[in-house]
This record gives structure tokens, sequence and C-alpha cells, in this order.
């Protein structure tokens, strides 16, 4: 894939989100779901099970002039009841991968999922985020990767800094690859870009982070979208891009 593909991912956004507005004589109002537990939109009942494709963006080099996007499915399911290193009750979510239909799954990695009753803290690769938050209200927001350590941590997590989780179109009927729900709410992570697109001559330095998750009520997570991408200009030592994508869309569960 040419470079042409990231700089069209620069002017478009990476991806169109359309957005919810309720509005009273022009006025946007807060809107509150009836209080339901946080695990309505993040089932953990053992054997609870989420099929997904995925779309995985990587590069070629540390800085590679060139993306590839690689397709995927994707299991996970709810496989025990744990407990995690502070005591309290968690959920181990196991996922399998497979290149296709046609092929067999093969385990690939394990997830930690803590409902602590206003929050659902999840565990990947030995990061903690805080994927959902009380009160699911329009616009409430929440540092959602206040757990990470970007600063200390061995790895080039200062990206994940300050990120604000907010809930956008609550209660909205959505349908994602033939299927629908009739409930689903949105949590806007990111969408941030800085620097100057590397389209134009003699940049120097870009840099995007754009991070967003959906989820239906009695399902979890439908959809999910997450890039981060730096731009190294020409004059430095590793001219080029560096960084990862993902995408998660649903296409079955059970």
């Amino acid at each position: 894939m040419e470079l042409t593909f990231l700089s069209s991912l620069l002017r478009s956004g990476v991806t169109s989100i359309c957005f919810a507005v309720i509005a009273t004589s022009c006025k946007k109002q807060s809107v509150t779901l009836d209080p339901v537990p946080l695990t309505t939109y993040f089932p953990l009942e053992i054997g609870h099970e989420i099929t997904y494709s995925l779309d995985s963006t990587v590069f070629y080099t540390n800085f590679g002039q060139q993306a590839t996007i690689n397709h995927y499915e994707v299991r996970d399911r709810v496989d025990a009841q744990v407990t995690d290193n502070l005591g309290r009750n968690s959920y181990r979510i196991l996922r399998d991968i497979r290149k296709d239909s046609t092929r067999p799954w093969i385990p690939d990695n394990t997830f930690i999922a803590i409902p602590t009753g206003n929050s659902i803290e999840y565990v990947e690769n030995n990061l903690r985020f805080l994927k959902l938050q009380e009160p699911v209200r329009q616009d409430f927001s929440w540092e959602g990767n206040s757990f990470i350590d970007t600063y200390t941590n061995l790895l080039d997590l200062k990206y994940l800094e300050g990120w604000d989780y907010i809930y956008d179109s609550l209660n909205v009927s959505l349908s994602i690859n033939g299927l629908s729900f009739d409930s689903t709410i949105t949590v806007l992570q990111r969408d941030e870009f800085l620097g100057q697109d590397p389209a134009i001559p003699n940049t120097q330095y870009a840099e995007k982070n754009y991070g967003v998750e959906k989820y239906a009520a009695g399902v979890g997570l439908i959809y999910k979208e997450f890039i981060h991408w730096e731009y190294q200009g020409k004059f430095t030592q590793s001219p080029g891009y560096s960084g990862y994508g993902v995408k998660l869309s649903i296409i079955d569960f059970k």
C-alpha cells in the first residue's frame, strides 16, 4: 500500500462517525440512560462469545514508507471467573484467531475484565483500561487510560496520556455486518492530529491518535477502531512512519 493511503487517512480523519444530536429549542440536552448495570453493555456470563472481523494495520519497518492491512477473524470468549491481583472478582476472556473461516482457531491472547460496580476495567497486554464508567450520560467523560504509566513504562506509551473517554449516541439502534442491535452506546476515546500533513513537502513531524468503541446491550463490544502513528521527516535519521492500527467489527455472537 502506497504512502498516499496514509495521506488519505489524514484527509478523511481515518473514519466517519455519525453523532446523535438531541436538541430542544436548538440547545443540546444531557441524556442519561435509565440506571442499568454496566454489564448490560459488557456481559460477563461464562461462555458468552463474540466473533469479529479484524483488520490490523502495520508498517513494514520500524519507520517505513508503506503500510499494509492484514485481515483476520478473532473470537473472544468469557472463559472463567477468577481473582485479580487486588483480590477482586474478575473474568478471564480468551481470544482465538484465524485467517478466515476455512482455517482452524488458534489461541492468541488472554484478557481480564473487572466489573467494579461503577466501572469496567479491562487488562490487555498488561495495560489496564477503564472501558466504561458510570453514569452512562451524554457527554460524560472520564480518564480511560489513567491506570497506564505513560512516563516510566519501558514501552513507548506517552501517546496514551490524557485520553478523555466520552459517551455519545446513547440508546441508538445500529446494524453492523447484517446484525441489528436495538440499543447501543458509543465511547469516543481520542481524535487527535499533531503536526503537518506528511504529503506536504518538507514536513518534519506528524502524529495521529484515534480511538472509538461501540457497545450493544446484551452483547458487549460490537465495533472498535484504533490507530496510532508517527511520521518523521526526511531530514531525520530514520524518515517514515511507525505505529499500528486495529479495527474490530462484530460478525457473530452467542
